[in-house]
């Protein structure tokens, strides 16, 4: 089960999805859209983007602790 969790993982992070759109192109949908639904999933998406790093770090040192600790 770990083995194949880390499988997935890794070819998240070799095979990453094209971008449909850059950053001038999501700017210019976000402000024609009206009901603000678009806006609010860019900034889910940047959220998600953000704690990525921050799991990842937290997940490293997690191992280290358990490593020193016996």
């Amino acid at each position: 089960m770990r083995t194949r969790l880390l499988v997935i993982l890794f070819l998240f992070l070799v095979f990453p999805t094209f971008a449909e759109a850059q950053c001038a192109m999501c700017r210019a949908v976000v402000e024609s859209e009206s009901d603000g639904k678009t806006a609010e999933a860019i900034n889910n998406g940047i959220i998600y983007l953000m704690a990525v790093p921050y799991v990842l770090v937290a997940g490293l040192f997690y191992f280290i602790y358990r490593k020193m600790r016996g």
